[in-house]
């Protein structure tokens, strides 16, 4: 059997051949100006922005919803301090202090999982600026590990070539809708998506419920 009869999650390749399909952190690259971030222990990335849910007097119920921000990125860093580098450093930076940055880095994520680099994916995290940086000496842990909280501008995937980072995974799922709007975004060729005009008549190949 290659895949679960109720979900068609990969369980082998179609010969029977076992196979590996989870997602691990061994095969993401993580870089600054080029340079791999060594002893890093830990990326966590945050994409959010506030949606307002439009109620009407007279109905009982919502009757549409919007987003009504610009979306937010944020997220976290630890790295143990090791070659005798702090966070800032590994991070190709030439301080050492939060009030010493003046100018916004990017955050460049390689995921290897695909053997053919036609097939892996690039993320760019897009302006980044530390909003702290912090660490700590323990008497019983000896080992110093640097920690950050940063913002950044923008955030977009792409396949070397710039081809769209979102097929589905191995296309086994069909994606729906390729839009060209969302997929700039999406690439980075735009900041948003919400700007470009007809959104108020625009009809979605696989967007709604069917209900």
């Amino acid at each position: 059997m290659a895949n679960s009869p109720n979900t068609n999650s990969t369980l082998t390749f179609p010969n029977g051949d076992n196979r590996t399909s989870t997602s691990l952190s061994t095969h993401m690259i993580l870089k600054v100006a080029g340079n791999p971030i060594g002893a890093l222990q830990s990326l966590t990335i945050s994409e959010s922005r506030s949606i307002s849910m439009i109620a009407e007097v007279g109905s009982d119920g919502f009757i549409d919803s919007t987003p009504t921000s610009s979306t937010q990125v944020s997220g976290s860093i630890t790295r143990i301090r090791y070659d005798r580098m702090r966070l800032t450093e590994a991070m190709s930076r030439g301080y050492l202090h939060l009030a010493a940055q003046r100018y916004p880095f990017d955050i460049e994520i390689q995921d290897i999982q695909k053997e053919q680099p036609n097939n892996q994916i690039i993320t760019i995290i897009k302006n980044v600026w530390f909003e702290s940086l912090s660490y700590s000496l323990d008497a019983n842990n000896w080992i110093i590990s640097d920690s950050c909280n940063w913002k950044a501008e923008h955030i977009f995937s792409f396949r070397p070539g710039g081809t769209s980072a979102a097929t589905g995974g191995d296309g086994k799922i069909k994606v729906y809708p390729h839009d060209a709007i969302e997929e700039a975004a999406d690439l980075g060729k735009r900041r948003g998506s919400l700007d470009a005009p007809g959104l108020i008549d625009l009809v979605l190949e696989g967007s709604n419920s069917g209900f």
